[in-house]
């Protein structure tokens, strides 16, 4: 077998596992299911970003409402809320 003729059937592999792999993750994700269930209070989002230098970064926290009603009016422009 020649050197291209290797590479390519590496490659093409690679992109089987990758495929199967994909499909794997999807399926276990359709089995544990998204997101939070509905109900009272928020859920709390932290987010970090590190510049990687001496004292660079961002911290940030977000307060998301569990409820889907007062979620949903979050988009709604401010003046048009009632």
């Amino acid at each position: 077998m020649s050197g291209g003729g290797l590479i390519t059937l590496l490659a093409v592999l690679v992109l089987i596992v990758a495929v199967l792999r994909a499909a794997q993750a999807i399926r276990q994700d359709r089995a544990i299911g998204r997101g939070t269930e509905p109900g009272q209070g928020h859920s709390v989002i932290e987010s970090h970003y590190s510049s990687g230098g001496a004292g660079g970064g961002h911290s940030m926290s977000y307060r998301i409402p569990r409820d889907p009603q007062t979620y949903a009016k979050l988009f709604i422009p401010k003046d048009r809320r009632k």
